[in-house]
């Protein structure tokens, strides 16, 4: 029993890595598309999206939060991780939500959780910069957030095919 718990808790820290190292990979490749500012894929979600139906939202949460800090730390500074922490919590609270309802795919799961990190951000700035106008960012963020969903998603689903063929 202490070598499967021993043994997960290894992975977890792998996988926790794994995030970091999609983060600074993130942060090194130019804006997606340099008239919206902030735009990225999300390239540590593929993890968190495997950890979510993989295991569960407890893992998937506690090594969201390390990855959060780490970067902030690393790469940004407290609004980065205010923003960044908004998103994340909203995300995987939707993400959760609907894997428990077990209607919907892991992309479409996904999907939800991009739309939903961009609105948590979103609702922070609105907070921030004290103006609501803001809010319209939403409409470009749900297309982004909605095609990086689906890459993420899908990308998320190999994951979870190829890694659920190995003893964890």
């Amino acid at each position: 029993m202490r070598n499967k718990k021993t043994k997960k808790l290894a992975f977890l820290g792998l996988c926790t890595a794994v995030t970091l190292i999609l983060a600074y990979v993130e942060a090194l490749l130019p804006p997606l598309w340099a008239a919206v500012p902030g735009i990225k894929m999300g390239l540590p979600n593929i993890m968190l999206l495997f950890l979510l139906y993989r295991f569960s939202v407890k893992e998937a949460a506690a090594v969201s939060l390390v990855r959060l800090f780490a970067v902030a730390l690393l790469f940004g500074n407290i609004m980065t991780l205010a923003y960044s922490f908004a998103g994340a919590v909203l995300s995987l609270a939707v993400m959760n939500l609907l894997k428990r309802i077990d209607r919907f795919s892991m992309v479409a799961v996904s999907i939800m959780g991009g739309i939903f990190h961009n609105l948590g951000q979103v609702l922070v700035a609105i907070l921030v910069l004290e103006t609501a106008e803001i809010g319209y960012y939403m409409i470009v963020l749900t297309v982004t957030g909605t095609i990086a969903g689906i890459l993420i998603g899908l990308a998320g689903y190999l994951v979870l095919k190829y890694l659920k063929q190995k003893e964890i």
